[in-house]
């Protein structure tokens, strides 16, 4: 987890409030999600059984609506 609000502090500067920051393995496989929640930083972390997630190339953030995020955490993502 440290290592990753590193990683959010340096592109962001800081984790904000009411955000959460979503990371992805090499291949798509695995996410980890890092909520921060106006009290701390709470991790959870899923395993896709199928298929992959795939971004955008390049360094930056991608923006999810509200229903592509629950999705993800629901694990409803196919």
């Amino acid at each position: 987890m440290d290592t990753l609000l590193a990683q959010v502090m340096r592109v962001f500067g800081q984790a904000q409030p009411h955000h959460a920051y979503l990371f992805s393995n090499r291949r798509g496989t695995r996410l980890k999600v890092l909520v921060h929640d106006s009290f701390g930083v709470w991790p959870a972390c899923r395993r896709l059984n199928q298929g992959r997630c795939q971004w955008a190339g390049g360094q930056g953030g991608v923006v999810l609506t509200r229903v592509q995020f629950d999705a993800l955490v629901l694990g409803l993502l196919r």
